[in-house]
């Protein structure tokens, strides 16, 4: 076949060099296709390097994604003693820590259950404790956290913490959860498009990433109205989501207040024109609908030809971490869609708050609400 011509190539990881001492964390960032999972793949020898080299001194154990490592026919009980051996640890060895890894995986019932009918979180808790208890030298782990719950997570947390300061073992760690980044790793790898785009102390490499990936889509503009988005009704002059901080910055968190604007011309004169947002979630899921209400944004009123500005508020503390699409209809008489701009503006919504849970909220919305625990009755009730 003829060769490719260079042009032609992709390079998942380009130049990517650095060096991990023992006992060191390390954290690797990177939005999708950055190549964090290639790069542990090629540390755990499953993906051969096109060129270069890696070494490794010390047994390796790698928890890279749901579904690898383990053997789907064989028992969760099997699994564990054919994991250990190919760690290179005899038997007497894997039996002495073998009440250890069930307890601490949770599946004590389903042990001679072949690991094929496991759900996804008895399969990573399972992985997980015999990678971190089987001793290695060296532990791989790839985002895979994020499918245990809150309880297990925090133990997986603690389990890499002391398999770093009190046993002296390295741990690479890739996650998008900057939160546990942060609180586990002492150094991150940022990696963007391929290539190292910085090395440091986790928490000048956190905010150098989020200041750079996080604004890229927050505003738009669009200086010609010939040919911006729209038609002969109305067209759009830009959009943009403001994070309403003092000092303001680019960073949106979880308690950051925000304020989302749109600018746009109308065409139409004395036109009845109704103003509508949906908020969607990087699930698909619509987070809210907005509108304004009666006496807010002209509601009722005619619209005279000209250049307009829609804008509305969004709370601190209710949007959940995670990435977000504006979508925008201009509507007139309440029922004709004049406009609509799907991915008007993204957004992303970052956690700040440092807890036990490392992984995303359940549920669409993250709200700070109001709690009370009242003392009813002191003393519990005597047990039959």
């Amino acid at each position: 076949r003829n060769k490719p011509a260079s042009d032609d190539i992709l390079w998942a990881l380009k130049n990517v060099s650095f060096e991990v001492q023992q006992g060191e964390v390390i954290g690797i960032i990177g939005r999708n296709g950055a190549g964090k999972s290639t790069l542990l793949k090629i540390l755990s020898q499953i993906t051969e390097p096109t060129e270069g080299e890696v070494r490794l001194r010390g047994r390796v154990a790698s928890l890279l994604e749901v579904g690898t490592g383990f053997h789907p026919e064989l028992s969760g009980r099997e699994n564990v003693y054919l994991h250990g051996a190919i760690l290179g640890m005899s038997k007497a060895e894997i039996a002495r820590k073998f009440d250890e890894i069930v307890a601490f995986a949770g599946v004590e019932r389903f042990l001679d259950t072949p690991v094929k009918r496991y759900s996804s979180g008895m399969y990573v808790r399972l992985a997980f404790a015999v990678a971190a208890h089987l001793q290695p030298e060296i532990l791989f782990i790839d985002e895979v956290l994020a499918v245990g719950d809150m309880q297990f997570q925090k133990k997986c947390i603690a389990k890499m913490g002391e398999a770093a300061t009190e046993h002296g073992r390295t741990v690479l760690f890739v996650s998008h959860n900057l939160v546990a980044v942060q609180n586990l790793c002492s150094r991150v790898l940022w990696l963007q498009n391929g290539t190292v785009a910085g090395e440091g102390p986790a928490s000048e490499m956190i905010a150098r990433y989020l200041s750079t990936a996080v604004s890229l889509h927050t505003q738009h503009e669009w200086p010609d109205a010939a040919t911006a988005p729209g038609n002969d009704s109305v067209r759009l002059r830009a959009a943009r989501v403001i994070p309403l901080t003092e000092p303001p910055g680019e960073v949106i968190f979880i308690d950051t207040p925000l304020r989302v604007e749109f600018d746009f011309w109308n065409f139409i004169p004395d036109a009845c024109l109704n103003l509508s947002v949906v908020l969607w979630n990087e699930e698909g899921v619509a987070v809210f609908n907005t509108v304004p209400a009666e006496g807010q944004a002209w509601l009722g009123k005619p619209f005279p030809a000209g250049l307009f500005r829609g804008s509305f508020s969004i709370p601190g503390d209710l949007l959940n971490n995670g990435i977000y699409r504006v979508q925008l209809y201009i509507v007139q008489d309440q029922s004709h869609i004049l406009f609509m701009k799907d991915d008007l503006l993204n957004f992303e919504v970052q956690d700040s708050r440092r807890s036990a849970w490392y992984g995303k909220w359940i549920g669409a919305i993250r709200p700070l609400l109001s709690w009370t625990t009242e003392l009813l009755q002191e003393g519990a009730p005597a047990r039959k």
